[in-house]
């Protein structure tokens, strides 16, 4: 735990106890005013621009507003919690909680399988404890690692979570503090990893106080979201300082293994020492006192290798990032898709490259862009991508939210699966995707703002224009939109959704088992391909332990004559075998040095054999 005098908001030191700290440079006076005994009490101003007190006769669950004069009572930046949502008033909580994880030190990057979820979507009951009663069920997938779409305090009940106003607070109407704090418990005690995915780029705009206390953002910078916030600015230490703090009460308080961190192009930043520079320093120097490992996994879209380089070597120090251009390469190639951004990609070389390498886009000039994108990443491990074949954004972003299902066949979505299972690279699953889930995932909202809510709705619009998408957009603001997007479990149970599931254990498994996959390392692999045919041939060895992968992505059957190692190899999957709802394949059992192939259309297969001594 941080020095209680250190902590922003209200810490609770016992006995009725409370201190309160709060950022505040602009404002000379600051109170605190307590609900459950109608005072207003004054804090002491510090240094800084901080304003701090201890007052007593303060409990657990006391409402309190700051305030800032003028008739202006306003939220705690720093909430723990917001029993009444974004505009009311925050609430004292007590840190303590009955932890059963106290064995628990996480686990490597390199073992981890994601599977991504929103928690308003993924349960019927749409919160933090509705949840638990799942995770036996991902556990017996396969999944190592949950992550939680954004849960900071957003305006009304239903959000992506990408409009938190409040960053320390838990949503509500998911559970608050004590639901999600049960929830990552409840993880640890399968052997499950916790991601939560925050958003250090912007606020969300109902509900955003922050700058009625002080500096928080910049004018020097735009986002796609607004003004940026202020990491380099004159009180940028001030703002480092708060959201440091929020990454390390997640991580520490909560028990978290892991930060997603939001859109890192989008903090705009121009200071020696950035401040993803220092949140990476912050969060090492956390894991290795507290034993525990604890990672921090960026989403850029700027392809930039630095993130995930040491500092040793010029970078930031950041665990991994997300590799959109994998799913870029992988989606055109399936679904023939080259408007908006996929202009840039459907040529079969952009999936052998980024097979190879991670980045399809290491300087090359992109169209879509305008300019040259992207740098090498040809040197960086392999455990420092995430690949994915769907994810929130890539099917929230399209105008009806509607996912692979619902555009590629079930040879398509085994072949996609083995595509990202079988990879060097950390494997990311969208919620339901594992079974074919075909619920749409479109973006929704429930602010209160009349004119917040035709500007949500506008901008989808505009966005969408690229793209050339005919149809309606879903009403963002429509709760039949948020209803739309729960999943159907029961759709898992039976017919070709269980088929597709049991592949997906399958190759979880495999992943885990076969040393040659579970070994991520670029320098053991050879990724090959025959263009002219869409056929991607990837070798991958640990030890003596040999796997062959074949994946055709043509819309017609292929032969080739494949080089093998000597030795005996054995077929291990077959995308198209009966097992796996298809119609029979003719790739063989068995095969010894060489063999010519016939690969059935949109088919995967892997072999594994062992070298003789």
């Amino acid at each position: 735990m941080e020095h209680r005098e250190n902590r922003l908001g209200a810490a609770y030191l016992g006995e009725d106890t409370c201190h309160f700290r709060v950022w505040a440079p602009t404002l000379a006076t600051v109170g605190v005013h307590l609900l459950r005994t109608e005072r207003l009490v004054s804090l002491r101003r510090a240094e800084r621009g901080y304003h701090e007190t201890v007052v007593e006769d303060v409990r657990p669950g006391d409402g309190y507003f700051y305030d800032l004069g003028g008739h202006r009572l306003r939220p705690d930046p720093a909430s723990r919690w917001q029993p009444q949502g974004v505009h009311g008033p925050s609430a004292v909580i007590d840190d303590g909680f009955p932890w059963n994880d106290a064995d628990w030190q996480g686990i490597g990057l390199e073992d981890y399988i994601i599977y991504e979820l929103h928690i308003g979507c993924f349960s019927p009951g749409g919160t933090f404890e509705a949840a638990i009663p799942l995770l036996d069920y991902l556990k017996d997938v396969g999944i190592t690692a949950v992550e939680l779409m954004p849960v900071a305090q957003f305006p009304g009940t239903r959000n992506w979570g990408y409009d938190g106003v409040l960053p320390f607070a838990a949503q509500d109407s998911y559970g608050g503090p004590e639901g999600i704090k049960r929830l990552v418990n409840a993880c640890h005690q399968r052997s499950l990893a916790v991601i939560l995915d925050v958003v250090y780029n912007h606020l969300g705009p109902e509900g955003n106080y922050l700058s009625e206390f002080g500096p928080y953002f910049t004018e020097r910078y735009r986002t796609p979201w607004g003004a940026a916030l202020n990491f380099d600015g004159p009180s940028s230490d001030q703002v480092r300082e708060f959201f440091i703090q929020n990454a390390l009460y997640w991580l520490r308080d909560c028990h978290f293994d892991a930060l997603r961190l939001d859109a890192v192009h989008a903090i705009l930043d121009h200071s020696p020492f950035t401040f993803l520079e220092e949140l990476a320093v912050a969060v090492r120097s956390e894991s290795g006192r507290l034993n525990r490992r604890k990672f921090l996994i960026a989403e850029s879209a700027a392809n930039d290798a630095r993130l995930v380089r040491g500092p040793e070597r010029g970078g930031y120090g950041l665990d991994a990032q997300w590799n959109d251009d994998f799913h870029h390469c992988l989606r055109t190639l399936l679904t023939g898709e080259r408007n908006g951004y996929y202009r840039d990609y459907g040529e079969f070389a952009h999936l052998v490259k980024s097979y190879r390498e991670g980045f399809a886009y290491s300087g090359e000039y992109s169209e879509f862009r305008r300019h040259r994108h992207g740098t090498s990443s040809r040197d960086l491990p392999a455990r420092c991508f995430v690949v994915f074949a769907q994810n929130h954004d890539q099917v929230g972003n399209r105008m009806r939210g509607d996912r692979l299902t619902a555009t590629v066949s079930f040879e398509d979505l085994k072949l996609a699966a083995g595509l990202v299972i079988l990879s060097p690279y950390i494997p990311l699953l969208f919620m339901g995707e594992e079974y074919g889930e075909n619920a749409p995932f479109p973006y929704f909202v429930s602010h209160s703002d009349a004119d917040l809510i035709d500007a949500v709705r506008r901008g989808r619009s505009a966005e969408f224009a690229s793209f050339e998408w005919p149809g309606e957009i879903p009403d963002p603001q429509d709760e039949a939109t948020f209803a739309s997007a729960k999943l159907r479990h029961e759709l898992r149970k039976a017919g070709e959704h269980k088929i597709l599931l049991e592949f997906y254990r399958e190759l979880i498994r495999l992943r885990k088992i076969v040393p040659a996959l579970a070994h991520l390392s670029k320098e053991t692999m050879d990724v090959t391909a025959i263009e002219a045919k869409k056929l991607l041939i990837v070798r991958r060895c640990s030890g003596a332990d040999r796997v062959l992968l074949l994946a055709n992505l043509n819309s017609a059957e292929v032969s080739a004559d494949i080089s093998l190692h000597a030795g005996k190899w054995r077929k291990i999957v077959d995308s198209r075998a009966r097992q796996w709802g298809g119609g029979g394949s003719a790739v063989p059992d068995q095969v010894n040095d060489s063999e010519q192939f016939v690969m059935p259309e949109r088919s995967l297969v892997l072999f594994r054999g062992e070298i003789s001594a």
